[in-house]
This record gives structure tokens, C-alpha cells and sequence, in this order.
């Protein structure tokens, strides 16, 4: 399957089970939704596919490929992208800089020299992806800004703009809108469509925004309790019952 696949996953922490035997996939091409209140196991989610927590039961596929023991450098080598709630990036360095990690950091991790030394290609490839990514996310007017004195909707923009510029089929986005305001929220949702529309990106999307996910995603998986409680197209789940009480709320359409 091109795209992400997670089968019965099921992550305890000591007596604890956060998430327990959730299926769920992100197909290339495809805008997925992974909604649920505060404590429901998203983020854990994310954190086994990433590789940063261990699973103690199910598989986790990339583009068909088994990744469920593998490291979480070898699951970005085989083409899945992360962001975080908090973002991660380098505040002393310019937006191009920091874009262009994303290219710099894949190429460099396989092999300790490239950590050195860049063939004059290798330097030409990272310079376009960031400029292709900068210009995509509409920020290369401030490629030359340093990070830190951006302003928090620019800096989701960097943030997404580095994701972007790696070699990634998969994205995992970690509530990207936070901090954004209504006419950024639109804009950022826009940039997603677009990258899946022209690059046949699979994105599973964390996200508390539920004007962003209805308006962006084409399908939504509801999890409660480390539970999968319901999935269907964002009209369905906005109708359901189930999730109305489990995260919409009572008043919800």
C-alpha cells in the first residue's frame, strides 16, 4: 500500500495502555484526519509511527514496506515526515536555512562523511528543494529573515516548508495550526490540499481546528480513549453520534 497502514496497534506505558489494537491508514494521494479530545492517544500514535515509542503489539507499514522495528532515522530514509506540537526550529538561523535541513538533514544522515562534504549536485539538489518548499508555503520573500524574529503563523509556514523540502511520502502533522489565526488557519489548509493534490503526499493530520479538518480532510479517523470509536468522510462524522459524544459535543451539526 503507498501511503501509511497501522494494523491493531497497541502502546502501554507500565500498566497503562494508551493506544489499544487501533487500524488506521493515510493513503498516498490523500488528506487523512486523526481527531480526539485531549489524552486520546494521538500523539502516541505519531510517536509509534515515528519510532520514538515501541509498540507491544501490531505492525506499522510505509509504502508497504514493515517498519515497526526499525529505527527512526531508517523510517525517514524510507520516506516519512514529522512535526511536532512544539515547533523545533534553529531561531539563530534564516528561514532558507532552516528549510533547507530538510533535504540536508536526509542526505547527511546515511553516511558520516556527507556530514562533511556535499558534491556540487548534492548542493544544487538542496537548493532547489528549499526554494521549491519556501516558494510553495508562500514565504520566500523572507528566506533571508532570521526564524526567531518571525511571527508564530510564519513560523509554522518554516516549520511545514522544511517538512517539505525532504524526500517524504508520508507527513505526519502534529496540530500544525496552533497558534494561527483564522486567516492562516485557511491559508495553511490551502498548502496541504496542494501538496497533495500535486504531489500525491499522504498526510495524517492531528488537529483540534475541526473548521481545518472538515474543510481539508477527505477522510477522518475518531479515536477516545486510545480507542478507535469511528472513521468515515468529515459529513459522516459530523453526524454521528458516537462522536459527537466522545469529542464534538452535544451542540455539534
Amino acid at each position: 500500500m503507498n501511503g501509511l497502514e497501522v494494523v491493531d496497534l497497541r502502546v502501554s506505558f507500565g500498566g497503562l495502555v494508551a493506544v489499544d489494537g487501533v487500524s488506521l491508514s493515510a493513503l498516498a494521494g490523500r488528506l487523512t484526519g486523526l481527531i480526539g479530545p485531549n489524552g486520546a492517544g494521538k500523539t502516541t500514535i505519531f510517536n509509534a509511527c515515528s519510532g520514538l515509542v515501541r509498540p507491544s503489539a501490531g505492525r506499522i507499514s510505509i509504502g508497504g514496506t514493515d517498519v515497526t522495528r526499525l529505527s527512526p532515522p531508517a523510517r525517514s530514509r524510507l520516506g516519512l515526515g514529522r512535526t511536532f506540537q512544539r515547533m523545533e526550529l534553529f531561531d539563530s538561523l534564516t528561514v532558507a536555512e532552516n528549510v533547507a535541513l530538510g533535504r540536508e538533514a536526509g542526505q547527511a544522515g546515511a553516511s558520516v562523511l556527507r556530514q562533511l562534504f556535499a558534491r556540487h549536485a548534492e548542493v544544487e539538489e538542496i537548493r532547489t528543494a528549499a526554494e521549491e518548499a519556501l516558494e510553495l508555503c508562500g514565504i520566500g520573500v523572507l528566506k533571508n529573515h532570521t526564524v526567531g524574529a518571525l511571527s508564530t503563523g510564519q513560523r509554522r509556514l518554516v516549520e511545514l516548508a522544511r517538512t517539505l523540502a525532504g524526500r517524504f511520502d508520508v507527513l505526519l502533522l502534529d496540530e500544525p495550526s496552533s497558534g494561527l489565526d483564522a486567516e492562516e488557519t485557511q491559508a495553511f489548509g490551502s498548502i496541504l490540499r496542494t501538496v497533495v493534490d500535486e504531489r500525491g503526499t499522504a498526510i495524517l493530520l492531528v488537529e483540534h481546528d475541526m473548521s481545518l479538518v472538515m474543510s481539508t480532510c477527505e477522510h477522518v479517523h475518531v479515536l477516545d480513549f486510545g480507542v478507535l470509536v469511528f472513521e468515515g468522510s468529515p459529513a459522516q462524522v459530523q453526524a454521528s453520534e458516537v462522536v459527537r459524544k466522545a469529542y464534538l459535543g452535544s451542540e455539534a451539526a
